[in-house]
């Protein structure tokens, strides 16, 4: 009725609102950093936070996605609750030991623990979130989302514009999220939590279990996007770190624009999965593909003409040197947003297990490649270190898709008994 078309359109506003909000953070604190702290100390925060991002994956596990879709109906809440604050306690002891393993000097290594904090607490709130969109609360998520990732960018602005001070700003955020969760998230989430039910270890440990290779793509997946940051942190100087960050984030940008994209046609193409109409889902497949090429070759073209001078604008950083990189990267971000549209096929099709296998090739290709190219060609090393990574990502998956499609859909076709119309 009215209510609920009214709950579904607040639900997918503030949705949009809290998401789009939370996923603009990084760039304008790396625009803050940048113009307050210098590139140096820029750079410092450009890999952190890209690390903090990383092990937030491991925080989040199996993801909220999974939590709400789970079938399990035994797995309760206060379950899921309780496995989060395992993975969160497992996130921030992994940091100091990264941080220990890269000899890190103390100022970076605080500015390491810190970001992850900040990521653990936003790992946690997403369990209380899985709780609240499994109760139609999507609204509420977003509202969470908006005001945390709102204030936190206002307060990080300007504590770092009075005080120039990076370790007391990242304070601040985390401040503020823990402020939200203790008054906002868990008295909204509360009536839904049963805290007096036991805890079940046996269900504790089986997400563990259930959600490992989604886990493992997400985790090698940002791994891949950021393999040549940590070729640049081995290598090269902490201002070409800014650099790298800066002329990486139109690509980012660009795989947001993605998964807007795609997230429409994701009930389609399960549907045509599920009705063996391969025709359909091809159709769709190429719509899909050729909407970001066309995407791609207007953002390479605006790139080329004002890119640099936007960003050196915005930063306070002189990039015309790095003009081809720009383009490279966004050639590269269309590749791999192709590649993205493939995995969510094939993630609904429920192959999981392959993509896992074609994750770990990229993987170790992109460590090798990007140590190598970085080492030997600098900073233009590490932009054709990007470039052939996500090249390899966007033929691997072409071809596995295809290939696998087919297959699929020939095995159901030969399958089925043919259909009595009534």
């Amino acid at each position: 009725g009215m209510g609920e078309k009214n709950q579904f359109r607040n639900n997918f506003i503030w949705n949009i609102l809290g998401t789009g909000v939370n996923a603009f953070n990084s760039l304008f604190f790396l625009i803050t950093v940048t113009r307050i702290n210098g590139a140096e100390k820029a750079g410092i925060f450009s890999i952190a936070f890209s690390t903090a991002c990383i092990f937030f994956v491991i925080g989040i596990y199996a993801g909220r996605i999974y939590q709400v879709t789970e079938p399990d109906k035994n797995i309760s809440n206060k379950d899921y609750i309780v496995n989060r604050i395992i993975t969160v306690i497992i996130m921030n002891i992994v940091v100091v030991l990264f941080c220990v393993f890269r000899k890190y000097e103390f100022y970076k290594t605080l500015i390491f623990i810190l970001l992850t904090f900040y990521k653990s607490i936003e790992a946690f709130c997403e369990v209380i979130y899985g709780v609240l969109q499994k109760n139609e609360k999507l609204e509420v998520v977003g509202k969470s989302l908006f005001i945390k990732s709102f204030i936190s960018v206002m307060c990080f602005v300007l504590i770092d514009f009075f005080t120039k001070n990076m370790i007391l700003s990242i304070i601040s955020i985390i401040v503020i999220w823990l402020l939200m969760l203790f008054i906002y998230d868990f008295r909204k989430s509360s009536s839904y939590i049963n805290y007096s039910r036991m805890v079940n270890w046996n269900n504790v440990l089986k997400i563990f279990r259930l959600g490992f290779t989604t886990f493992a793509i997400t985790f090698l997946g940002l791994y891949i996007i950021n393999a040549p940051k940590y070729a640049i942190d081995t290598y090269l100087q902490s201002n070409l770190q800014t650099v790298f960050g800066i002329v990486v984030m139109p690509a980012t940008i660009l795989s947001l624009v993605a998964q807007f994209l795609i997230h429409p046609y994701l009930n389609e193409i399960l549907k045509s999965y599920k009705e063996n109409d391969l025709k359909r889902l091809k159709k769709m497949l190429l719509k899909l593909v050729l909407s970001l090429i066309s995407v791609g070759i207007v953002s390479s073209i605006l790139a080329y003409l004002f890119g640099v001078q936007i960003l050196g604008l915005i930063y306070g950083i002189d990039l015309v040197p790095y003009r081809t990189g720009l383009i490279m990267i966004i050639v590269a971000a269309t590749l791999y947003t192709i590649g993205i549209i493939y995995s969510s096929v094939l993630t609904t099709v429920r192959e999981t297990f392959s993509q896992f296998i074609i994750y770990m090739v990229i993987s170790v290709f992109a460590l090798v490649i990007s140590n190598i190219f970085t080492k030997v060609f600098n900073l233009n090393g590490a932009f054709w270190a990007y470039l052939a990574t996500m090249t390899l990502y966007f033929v691997l998956y072409t071809i596995y898709t295809n290939v696998k499609l087919n297959k699929i859909f020939s095995k159901k076709k030969n399958n089925e008994l043919p259909i009595i119309s009534s």
